[in-house]
C-alpha cells in the first residue's frame, strides 16, 4: 500500500505527494510522511515598518503568523505521537517582530501618542520542540553514529545536494550529522516513546533549481530533471520511513493492553488530570474562538480600504455613526439608497462606489442625483439631502500610493453640484484614531467638513498618530 505523503512549504514534481502552504489548517493525522520546511518570509509583506533592521509586522499579520506556527507546532507534535514520520528541512532564522496586543500611552489630550508593543518572532517557533539554531552555511557534513545505520541510505544519495544553514546547541537531542570539521550539530532524529513515530530535522535541500523549471506557453512546468528527482526523492523517504519503522524500539500497543483489566492506579490518575486538562482546552478553544468572532467584526472597519458593493456600503454605514451621524441603509417598495445619514446641522443621502484600478467616474455622480430627487418626492422630506459620492477608486492599491480616486469630470461635476467627493480612505482614517479613543471635538470637525465639503472633501488629521516605531517587550529569546 502506498504511503500517504505530504508536502508543506514546498513542492515535488511528482502526483504521489500533496502540496500544502504554510498558512493551511490541514491535519497531519491524514498522513503517513510529512515532509515541512518552515519558511515564514510570505508574512513579510504585511510588515509596518522595520525594527532593529528587521521588519514588523502589523497585527493582522502578526496575529495570522503566531496562529500558524501554533497550530504545525501542534500538529507535528500529535503526528509523531500517533505514529508518523515528520522530516523537517531547517532553513535559516527567520526573524520578525510581532505585535504582543499591547499599548503604551504617553502625553495627554491632543498630545497623547501611542506606542505599539512587539517582541521578536521566529519561523522556528513551528516546531515542538526547544532549538538554539544559529545562521551559518556550509556542505561539508558527516553522519554521527546515531544516525549511521539508519541514515545511510538516505545520505548516501542526498548528501551532495544537501547544506546545512544553520547550527543546532549541543544538548539537541538525537543529534545524527554534524559538520566534518568541529564536530557542530546540524542535524538530529528524535523518536517517540510511546509510538514508532519520529520527528527528523535534515539539512536543507534546494528544491526549486533552475533546471526544475521551463517555460511552456504562459507558465512554469516541471521538467524531467524535477519528475526524475521527486521520484528518486521520495523513494529515499519512503525508504527512510521503512527503516525508522523496523528499528523502533516501541511494540505499539495491542487494543486488548488497554482494557481496564490492565490499568494501573498511576493510570487512573492521570486519565483524570488529562480528562480535566482535556476540558479546559476545550474552553479555551471556545473563548477562543469567540474571541476570532469579535476581531473578525471589529476589523470590519477596513473594508473601507479594499471593498465594493454591499461590504462598502455596509462598511461606510458604520463609520458614518462612528462619527455621530444616524446613519443606515434605505429601501422600501420605491426606493433604495446606499445609506441616509443625518445630525442636527443637516441630512445627507450617499452613494457608495468602488473601482479595482480606476477612478470613480462621473456616471455615479448622476446615479447620485437622481436618488437625491427621488428622495425629495418623500412626504416626510421637505428639503432636498446634500448629496454625498463615497468613492473608493483602485481599491486593490495601497492607500498611499493611489492616484486621485475620482475622475476630473467627476470632480468638475461635482463642484458646479454642490456634492461632496469623499474617498474611504479618509473614512478610515478618521474611525481608525476614534476606534482608539472617544474624541466628541473630533467627530465634529469631521462630520462638518462632510457637511460644508463641495468636490474632494478631506477630513481633518487625527490629532493623536500612532508611532510607527514599536517598542520592544522584552530581550528576545530564539527558539
Amino acid at each position: 500500500m502506498a504511503k500517504a505523503i505530504l508536502t508543506v512549504g514546498f513542492e515535488l514534481a511528482s502526483d504521489d505527494t500533496h502540496y500544502e502552504g504554510f498558512r493551511s489548517k490541514v491535519s497531519l493525522l491524514d498522513w503517513d510522511i510529512v515532509l515541512f520546511r518552515p519558511l515564514i518570509d510570505e508574512f513579510w509583506g504585511s510588515y509596518v515598518d522595520h525594527y532593529l533592521g528587521k521588519p514588523s509586522l502589523d497585527d493582522s499579520a502578526s496575529f495570522r503568523l503566531k496562529e500558524c506556527c501554533e497550530h504545525w507546532r501542534r500538529e507535528i507534535k500529535q503526528a509523531t505521537e500517533a505514529g508518523k514520520t515528520v522530516i523537517v528541512f531547517l532553513p535559516q532564522v527567520q526573524s520578525v517582530y510581532i505585535a504582543t496586543g499591547d499599548r503604551e500611552y504617553s502625553g495627554t489630550g491632543r498630545n497623547q501618542k501611542t506606542t505599539r508593543i512587539v517582541t521578536e518572532y521566529t519561523n522556528y517557533a513551528s516546531l515542538p520542540i526547544t532549538l538554539k539554531p544559529i545562521n551559518t552555511t556550509g556542505s561539508a557534513m558527516k553522519l554521527a553514529p546515531l544516525g549511521a545505520e539508519i541514515l545511510a541510505p538516505y545520505w548516501a544519495e542526498f548528501a551532495d545536494v544537501s547544506e546545512y544553514m544553520v547550527l543546532l546547541s549541543a544538548d539537541t537531542p538525537g543529534i545524527c550529522i554534524t559538520t566534518k570539521n568541529g564536530d557542530k550539530p546540524v542535524a538530529a532524529m528524535v523518536r517517540s516513546k510511546t509510538s514508532t513515530g519520529s520527528l527528523i530535522l535534515l539539512p536543507e535541500i534546494d528544491f526549486y533549481p533552475d533546471n526544475f523549471f521551463k517555460q511552456k506557453a504562459k507558465e512554469q512546468v516541471w521538467t524531467a530533471a524535477a519528475e526524475q528527482f521527486a521520484g528518486r526523492f521520495i523513494g529515499a523517504v519512503v525508504a527512510l520511513d521503512k527503516a525508522l519503522r523496523t528499528t523502533a524500539e516501541v511494540t505499539p500497543e495491542p487494543g486488548w493492553a488497554s482494557s481496564d483489566v490492565y490499568v494501573l492506579s498511576a493510570e487512573r490518575t492521570l486519565r483524570s488530570e488529562l480528562l480535566e486538562a482535556e476540558r479546559r482546552v476545550e474552553e479555551a478553544q471556545q473563548i477562543k474562538e469567540s474571541v476570532q468572532e469579535k476581531l473578525s467584526s471589529a476589523g470590519n472597519l477596513r473594508s473601507l480600504l479594499f471593498e465594493k458593493g454591499k461590504p462598502l456600503e455596509y462598511a461606510i454605514v458604520d463609520a458614518l455613526n462612528t462619527l455621530g451621524f444616524e446613519a443606515a441603509q434605505y429601501k422600501d417598495t420605491e426606493s433604495e439608497f446606499d445609506v441616509v445619514f443625518q445630525c442636527p446641522e443637516g441630512r445627507l443621502l450617499g452613494e457608495a462606489e468602488g473601482k479595482d484600478s480606476k477612478a470613480i467616474n462621473v456616471d455615479k455622480l448622476r446615479q447620485l442625483a437622481m436618488n437625491v430627487h427621488e428622495d425629495l418626492q418623500h412626504e416626510d422630506v421637505t428639503q432636498p439631502a446634500k448629496g454625498v459620492l463615497f468613492g473608493n477608486g483602485f481599491r486593490l492599491t495601497v492607500p498611499a500610493e493611489r492616484e486621485t480616486q475620482f475622475t476630473e469630470k467627476c470632480i468638475s461635476a461635482a463642484q458646479s453640484s454642490s456634492t461632496a467627493l469623499i474617498p474611504t480612505t479618509e473614512l478610515f482614517k478618521a474611525v481608525q484614531y476614534l476606534a482608539e479613543q472617544s474624541d466628541k471635538d473630533y467627530s465634529a470637525q469631521c462630520r462638518q467638513a462632510i457637511l460644508v465639503g463641495v468636490g474632494v472633501v478631506t477630513l481633518p488629521e487625527p490629532p493623536i498618530q500612532m508611532l510607527v516605531t514599536p517598542k520592544l517587550e522584552s530581550e528576545p529569546e530564539v527558539q
